[in-house]
């Protein structure tokens, strides 16, 4: 069990006083009047809160698959731009060359696969006429073959230079927002170099840990809730998409909510906090303000979450006219409120001010707006 502190109200503790009854010589004791909260109003779930940072769901780092100078652009961190704009283009005048040298490459292959051909098909005939010897005719036919194959390779090569030429333009593969810019107009860059960095600016995703029994009870799709802490109006539905099964350090586990709409407002590295909520023990409690709670008792909290926690309320018993401290059983707490399973019954009146000054048994009455 661990203990679950909770601020108590600080009060000057003000002693009841009695009048001198001069005939008798005795004190009547003064009957405290006391504000009471009436149980009704029923919850289902608790809430837990974990504060962190908006991310994007999707960033990609663009680079240019072949090497090359890249020609003059202008792209500023921050800049919109949309799946198929250009980001940055290389000059195309090298790369056009390797294709009209892999074009006239083609071109040999072809002609001297043909005259390689023409010379098999003449010698096989001379060999039936005792011209030709079978062994020349043999290693004309493989010159024959390999022509064609050299045919064939210069063929492919003329496609990748193709391919090459085409890949001088880098575009965006998705819409979004321009995160960084890491090379400058004119300069030569390789295959590979990170040119620019986009993320989507209509997928937003947020990450946290949480303890090894809060992980126990959360699984993939399960709904939760983001507000922004700069603007806390703005409650954004989403659902768990990631939960780790190993801890990034001592019993914290990662888990990922993607959200699943966006706002206007939304900017990568906000701050926000994400909401849980989670069945209260044993189904179903009645809320009361957290002032109920006397002065030090607190919440004995159990290990396991699904269990609720002990701790003393005082209730008002309008047969005898006292207050009496009883125990009961919170399953959590929601909204400032605490979320009573067991104790209390609907109608039952729980003291919720000054309850600092009570003790068990005291006499007390009801204020006259509560009778």
């Amino acid at each position: 069990m661990r203990k679950l502190a909770l601020l108590g109200l600080v009060g000057l503790v003000v002693s009841g006083c009695g009048e001198d009854d001069s005939r008798t010589g005795q004190i009547e004791p003064t009957v405290r009047g006391v504000k009471t909260c009436l149980v009704e109003d029923i919850e289902q779930t608790t809430v837990r809160h974990y504060p962190s940072v908006l991310q994007p769901s999707s960033t990609t780092t663009l680079s240019f698959e072949v090497s090359g100078r890249l020609e003059q652009f202008k792209l500023d961190v921050g800049q919109r731009v949309k799946e198929g704009d250009v980001i940055a283009t290389i000059d195309p005048k090298s790369l056009q060359i390797q294709v009209d040298n892999a074009n006239a490459a083609l071109k040999q292959a072809q002609s001297t696969a043909r005259n390689a051909e023409e010379d098999y098909q003449r010698k096989a005939k001379l060999v039936d006429q005792g011209v030709v010897t079978k062994a020349d005719a043999d290693k004309s036919k493989t010159n024959m073959e390999t022509s064609a194959s050299q045919v064939v390779q210069a063929r492919k090569q003329l496609e990748n230079a193709r391919e090459d030429l085409g890949r001088a333009v880098l575009t965006a593969p998705f819409s979004g927002i321009v995160n960084s810019v890491d090379v400058e107009s004119f300069a030569n860059v390789t295959a590979g170099t990170p040119v620019a960095t986009i993320y989507a600016d209509d997928k937003f995703e947020s990450s946290f840990s949480v303890s090894f029994d809060v992980a126990n009870r959360i699984a993939v799709g399960k709904k939760a809730i983001i507000r922004l802490a700069d603007d806390p109006e703005i409650a954004l539905p989403a659902h768990v998409s990631e939960l780790g099964s190993r801890a990034d350090s001592v019993s914290a586990f990662p888990v990922v909510v993607a959200l699943d709409q966006t706002n206007d407002l939304l900017k990568a590295g906000m701050a926000l906090e994400i909401t849980l909520e989670f069945p209260v023990p044993r189904g179903v409690g009645y809320t009361l303000p957290l002032t109920v709670l006397p002065m030090g008792s607190g919440i004995d909290v159990p290990d396991d979450p699904s269990q609720p926690g002990r701790s003393e309320l005082y209730v008002y018993d309008d047969v005898s006219g006292t207050v009496k401290l009883r125990s009961v059983l919170v399953g959590g707490i929601r909204n400032n409120k605490l979320i009573v399973v067991d104790g209390v019954s609907p109608g039952d009146r729980v003291a919720c001010a000054g309850v600092p000054f009570l003790r068990d048994g005291m006499k007390a009455k009801l204020l006259a707006d509560e009778k």
